[in-house]
């Protein structure tokens, strides 16, 4: 496989992972009700997506970076979705 074939699996890959947290968004932002989302789960995993961030840049790729700072921000959207609807 080359290099690129590679980034397209990581691509979609990304895709499918990353867009899962929409509904999630969704279902808040529609519901305006957060009380069975974790606050403490998405702070864990917004920690780790930014650490895949730092990893995905300093390896230079481009599927696990942007995979990441767009998860990144759902999650944020969710933790200040928690916080505002309490």
């Amino acid at each position: 496989m080359t290099p690129f074939q590679i980034e397209l699996i990581g691509m979609f890959a990304a895709v499918l992972t990353t867009s899962a947290f929409i509904p999630q968004v969704y279902k808040i932002w529609k519901t305006k009700i957060s009380d069975g989302v974790s606050l403490s789960m998405y702070l864990s995993m917004f920690i780790g997506v930014a650490s895949w961030c730092v990893y995905g840049f300093l390896i230079g790729s481009p599927s696990v970076l942007i995979a990441n700072i767009v998860a990144g921000l759902l999650q944020l959207m969710i933790i200040y979705f928690k916080l505002k609807f309490k």
